[in-house]
């Protein structure tokens, strides 16, 4: 089965929930989705860090900095030995510098896997053995797990997009808290990336 036909499969299940959801799918159109697989866990790690809590356009604004810092994207050992104040400069918060400090010394005591040993790992087993990374939520887990290791079945229940974007497809006067979104979410297995997409792009 091809891509095509898993993600015509995935909005063909989605829009078969309801109305709501065949009247999005319809609206927003194919699924076209931009994955970066290309990546090894520790750059999508450290791209994800930079966006935590952040618009995309600051986010671009201090991945285009630190990249133009090094020359290109950063090694392991680079980050390890880079400056404080050079990574501020960029527009990290020291949070977040200890952070990247955190990932590349993961990098170099295995707690952070190759792309190789992560496609064996269960969804899970990445996200319990990643969190285990001073500043690593289950959110830049599982944006990982999207956009580079290309899993299919991953909502992020607290990403303010995916809630509030189901809040404005049910027209509801407040948006699910994370329990809630995760049981709702159930029901959208084993779509649930495919849905998130969709849910990333509700119309306002």
């Amino acid at each position: 089965m091809t891509a095509n036909d898993i993600y015509a499969n995935a909005t063909a299940f989605l829009s078969n929930i309801d109305a709501d959801w065949e009247e999005l799918i319809r609206t927003v159109g194919p699924y076209a989705f931009t994955p970066k697989p290309e990546r090894e866990p520790y750059e999508a790690l450290v791209r994800a860090v930079a966006y935590q809590q952040l618009s995309t356009k600051a986010g671009d604004a201090i991945l285009g900095k630190l990249i133009s810092h090094f020359g290109a994207f950063p090694t392991p050992q680079q980050l390890i030995s880079a400056e404080f104040d050079d990574l501020r400069a960029a527009g990290f918060s020291g949070r977040k510098i200890e952070t990247l400090k955190g990932i590349a010394a993961g990098v170099q005591n295995g707690l952070v896997p190759s792309r190789s040993i992560a496609d064996s790992m269960s969804d899970e087993a990445l996200i319990e053995c990643l969190v285990t990374l001073k500043g690593i939520g289950r959110w830049t887990v599982e944006m990982m797990l999207i956009f580079t290791l290309e899993r299919m079945d991953i909502l992020p229940a607290d990403d303010f997009g995916i809630v509030e974007g189901y809040r404005r497809l049910k027209k509801l006067e407040t948006a699910p808290k994370h329990r809630q979104m995760t049981e709702i979410g159930k029901a959208w297995s084993p779509h649930r990336t495919v849905a998130s997409w969709y849910l990333w792009r509700v119309p306002k």
